[in-house]
């Protein structure tokens, strides 16, 4: 047993789990990931006790993964933040999540689609979901952008991937055709959209620069945004799937009011004009 507890003093697995191998320290970073930072908005989302909650975040505090926040000194009061330590672990936490919807909500197919009589509670919820403030994604402007526009209306569409590169594997994935179709369809509305005073922004989790060689290439005039360190996935948890070694979003169409609430989500997106179509009818209206 001692020499056990030795070699995991060594074991990243058993030492990450050390610090959140707890069902309430999970799901108290995946409170703060969507923008509920203080104490009665996490007891209030997580149904915990007072005590066992201030416990966690005592915790979390001290290992370094949340830090205390003032926001109110009459009377005084503190809102818990992600660390960059805090940061590092939302892969982890989408991790977690697509593993699940696979393996435990799903059936174990690979797919960018819902499959046929399945259900993703979650997406069908999004509406009601508010994007946390500041949230900043690079862009293909060349600096961080805010997710949600400065006008009334933001769509932002979510996408696997585009270009080439991606492996023998990619084609065989359902619904991974079309991403290069919905860009060009949104920025022929583009125009449209504008003129409805809505901002559109397209997502996925590439690297800037392979967004950037593809926005300058396809001419497409809105900024694209990398979710590359799934911030805005976390923040909404997002459905996602594993694809060519790497988290990718799967196709979703959000309409956010001026005060970062979700107010119509497109899931799952089938049939690709006709969601675009549906996005700017919404906007109008």
């Amino acid at each position: 047993m001692i020499k056990s507890r030795l070699a995991d003093e060594h074991c990243g697995i058993a030492q990450s789990a050390a610090v959140l191998g707890d069902w309430w320290s999970l799901l108290v970073l995946r409170e703060v990931a969507r923008g509920h930072r203080r104490f009665d908005e996490l007891a209030g989302e997580l149904d915990i006790s007072r005590k066992v909650l201030t416990e966690r975040l005592s915790h979390l505090v001290a290992h370094g993964v949340l830090a205390r926040r003032p926001y109110s000194d009459r009377p005084p009061r503190h809102e818990y933040v992600l660390t960059p330590a805090g940061h590092g672990l939302l892969p982890v936490l989408v991790a977690m999540q697509d593993w699940a919807d696979r393996w435990v909500l799903g059936d174990g197919t690979l797919t960018a689609l819902t499959p046929d009589g399945a259900e993703l509670p979650r997406a069908r919820d999004l509406p009601g979901s508010r994007v946390p403030a500041g949230l900043a994604l690079p862009s293909t402007r060349g600096e961080p952008l805010d997710v949600v526009g400065d006008t009334a209306w933001t769509v932002l569409f979510t996408y696997p991937a585009t270009g080439g590169g991606k492996g023998a594997e990619w084609p065989r994935i359902p619904g991974t055709a079309g991403c290069t179709l919905e860009n060009r369809l949104f920025r022929d509305a583009w125009p449209d959209f504008t003129r409805a005073g809505a901002t559109v922004h397209g997502v996925s989790t590439q690297l800037p620069d392979e967004q950037a060689a593809f926005a300058a290439a396809e001419d497409i005039p809105f900024p694209l945004l990398s979710d590359v360190d799934l911030e805005l996935t976390a923040a909404l948890r997002l459905p996602t799937f594993r694809g060519a070694q790497q988290l990718r979003h799967k196709r979703t169409i959000l309409l956010i009011d001026a005060d970062r609430v979700v107010r119509h989500s497109i899931y799952p997106v089938a049939d690709i004009p006709a969601a675009v179509t549906q996005a700017l009818s919404l906007v109008r209206r």
